[in-house]
């Protein structure tokens, strides 16, 4: 437990009361939470670069009515993705690789979509849901796409030309665990353990098995026709026997790259920090400015999505947000930041009923509205 990390927060957070607002927005998250049945409800947030307020509210074990602590962990869904293009981006400064790389050539099998088979599918556009490759199917391994695996991996493609419009995918991205493996000759979980997470002193990992399991917020999924929440069970399944039959270069959906990812809200505000610094945190360089710029500016300005970053023009009227929201086994996060003003929010629930708005599930939205009014504003 990261309890010298925890003490900063705290004193962080008390400077902030005392220097910089006189009320506590503990009370309307609260009324938030109950107003919108969510179980449990984590937050954080930054302010010229720091963290100046974190709290939890709710339930993390609605069985056992175990309360939810800051430094509880989380999977978080599809903000994991940003973690493997930041350390991608880490290879293509050392002079490994290329945006414009063929992705063929690194994931090790062809890649091509079978309505425009001259185009070649780039590395900038599997990171951006720009390759033409398609989730429909499934996602859950490379044999969906793999022609020497699959004979109607044709069906991984959409009809139109790759580079030519937007659709997000979540087997591209589980691919790039698959190509970092093949660059670096190290298992995905543990690359991006050694290059992204333990330089920023962070506790997650890709890899259940290596994290504590009462550490680990059980994930809630709402049931609408009978109004209650059911624990979804395979949010943390062991991979212990998969591990034991791992391939390297191809096996890395498993730890779902795409989604896999668990760590506190803490931590992943420090993570936003360093991006919101433009790649560095600390005193410390992770990738350099120009990487961090291509991640949050958007490939095709009609999406509104760079490398694994987007952009969200709604969350807050008037103001252009960058981060990434995720969803999975009932589970919703939300990373938000402006790399200018030097602000930014985390929000997760591990359950709650309510829909997207603007890009954001309706109970974080109004969580980071409420964080907004009390620090910015």
């Amino acid at each position: 437990m990261k309890t010298c990390k925890l003490v900063l927060v705290s004193l962080l957070f008390l400077a902030s009361c005392q220097n910089q607002h006189t009320s506590d927005p503990a009370s309307d998250l609260e009324d938030l939470l109950e107003e919108h049945n969510a179980v449990g409800l984590s937050v954080v947030m930054v302010k010229e670069g720091k963290i100046v307020y974190s709290d939890a509210f709710g339930m993390k074990n609605l069985e056992a009515e175990t309360p939810l602590r800051t430094d509880d962990l989380f999977r978080i869904a599809s903000i994991s993705k940003s973690f493997s293009v930041t350390a991608l981006m880490q290879l293509i400064e050392a002079g490994e690789i290329s945006l414009d790389d063929d992705i063929s050539d690194l994931v090790g099998f062809k890649v091509r979509n079978p309505h425009y088979p001259d185009t070649v599918i780039t590395l900038r556009m599997m990171l951006s849901h720009t390759s033409s490759i398609t989730d429909e199917h499934g996602y859950f391994t490379l044999d969906q796409i793999n022609p020497d695996a699959n004979p109607d991996w044709q069906e991984s493609y959409n009809d139109y030309e790759p580079g030519t419009e937007y659709e997000y995918c979540n087997l591209a991205f589980n691919m790039i665990g698959a190509v970092i493996e093949k660059l670096t000759d190290t298992r995905f979980d543990q690359y991006i353990k050694a290059q992204v997470l333990d330089p920023l002193n962070l506790e997650g990992h890709f890899n259940v098995n290596e994290l504590e399991a009462d550490r680990l917020t059980p994930l809630y999924h709402y049931d609408s026709d009978t109004g209650t929440y059911q624990e979804s069970p395979n949010a943390y399944a062991s991979r212990g026997e998969e591990i034991n039959d791992y391939t390297l270069g191809y096996s890395a959906p498993i730890f779902s790259p795409t989604g896999g990812l668990k760590i506190s809200a803490i931590d992943l505000a420090i993570y936003m920090i360093m991006h919101m610094n433009y790649g560095q945190y600390d005193g410390e360089r992770m990738i350099s400015e120009e990487s961090a710029r291509a991640m949050q500016t958007p490939v095709l300005e009609e999406s509104g999505y760079g490398l694994a970053l987007r952009t969200f023009e709604e969350v807050l009227p008037g103001k252009t947000l960058v981060g990434h929201t995720g969803s999975a086994y009932g589970l919703y996060s939300a990373m938000a930041f402006d790399p200018e003003e030097k602000y930014g929010f985390v929000a997760i629930t591990n359950g709650s009923p309510t829909e997207y708005v603007n890009g954001v599930n309706e109970t974080l939205l109004e969580a980071i509205r409420i964080l907004h009014q009390e620090f910015i504003e």
